[in-house]
């Protein structure tokens, strides 16, 4: 494959409404996206990291100058010819996963459209629909909090999640279950609590929760394994599985029962996949994460969850929940059943509008190929 040049743009998108996280709240996303240019053909990536490290080291203004100063340049004077080349390209440089899968990602792309086959196809994946869950920030009031999780509900989304932190947490599970007793129900805490927080963990027994999405330390098995220990509930863990050996060393230690995948927090396809595979062959349930992305991103995550061990409903829902116009087309649209079709034209499946990322870019570089690749 032979890179003639790498694009990469910052543009800026307002969301349709405020996303408010143990974090903090998020009112517009500063979006970096990868363009690839190889072949007469188009890979488009997506940077996940946020605009600023709270959730991961990772920052966009970070990602920017190391795609620009080592990864690109690294890209595009190698002869990758898949995607899976990528991590031995890029071994050099330490960290900086949301970087790399914004490469990578974008490579696989190209690779689905040389090819002439689907991207789900070429990733490995088995499933033609998907099942989708949302996730629900947290709520200025009570009232609000219901409203949302109404609306969700009557979308047909098959799983709510909703984000919570000590304040947030058993009051809002007791009035949301008392409102709807049957609905599958998982709450996510972002890191929010810590071991005197134990026998506070455990009263969510009760809700007859899907799981207890990160509850401790972003970088921890440890104590996740001894709360997972007192729990019924399932803690499943996102920001602590980073690659392939924390996912088996999560699973062995029983810090976990279920792991959520962010293509981009590992490092793009390859790791993900890789990650897929360790917890199908020790029976561990996995879903897709989201990271507020556009289309694009949104994407790459259809693709990685037509895979077969994707058993339970992900993030990856409809491009009009968080944004006036997607800068794809058509956009990612969920049925009444909660489910989204999984595209079978070559590629990622959507379009992009190039016209319309051209009017949001705010910064642009342009990395050329180093070398003429044979």
């Amino acid at each position: 494959m032979r890179i003639d040049a790498i694009v990469l743009r910052e543009i800026r998108m307002p969301l349709v409404e405020p996303f408010v996280t143990s974090f903090g709240k998020t009112t517009d996303r500063r979006v970096l996206l990868t363009e690839i240019q190889a072949e007469g053909l188009v890979g488009w990536g997506e940077c996940v990291a946020g605009e600023h490290p709270y959730f991961s080291a990772e920052s966009i203004d970070t990602a920017w100058v190391v795609l620009l100063q080592e990864l690109g340049p690294m890209l595009a004077s190698s002869a990758v010819e898949h995607g899976g080349d990528c991590p031995k390209v890029f071994k050099k440089v330490r960290g900086n996963p949301m970087a790399k899968a914004a490469l990578e990602n974008a490579i696989w792309d190209l690779e689905a459209q040389i090819e002439k086959a689907p991207l789900y196809e070429l990733l490995g994946g088995t499933q033609k629909r998907i099942a989708c869950g949302v996730s629900i920030g947290m709520q200025p009031t009570m009232e609000q909090q219901l409203r949302k999780v109404e609306r969700e509900v009557n979308a047909g989304y098959q799983r709510i999640k909703l984000k919570c932190q000590p304040g947030w947490d058993v009051e809002m599970l007791e009035a949301v279950r008392k409102r709807w007793p049957k609905i599958m129900l998982s709450v996510d805490a972002n890191s929010a609590y810590r071991m005197r927080d134990f026998d506070h963990l455990i009263d969510f027994d009760r809700f007859d929760l899907l799981m207890i999405e990160q509850p401790l330390w972003a970088d921890d098995f440890y104590y996740h394994s001894m709360l997972q220990k007192r729990l019924e509930t399932a803690i499943c863990l996102d920001e602590s599985i980073r690659n392939r050996r924390d996912a088996l060393a999560a699973i062995d230690m029983e810090s976990c029962r279920i792991i959520n995948i962010k293509n981009g927090r590992v490092g793009g396809f390859s790791e993900a996949i890789a990650v897929h595979n360790a917890a199908m062959e020790r029976g561990t349930p996995v879903w897709c994460g989201g990271m507020l992305e556009t289309g694009i991103g949104r994407a790459h995550n259809i693709a990685l969850s037509s895979l077969p061990g994707f058993t339970l409903p992900g993030d990856v829902s409809a491009s009009r929940r968080y944004w006036a116009e997607d800068i794809i087309e058509p956009e990612v649209e969920v049925s009444n059943k909660g489910e989204i079709a999984v595209p079978t034209t070559a590629g990622r499946g959507f379009e992009v509008k190039t016209e319309l990322v051209e009017k949001l870019t705010v910064r642009r570089e342009e990395i050329r190929a180093l070398q003429t690749v044979a």
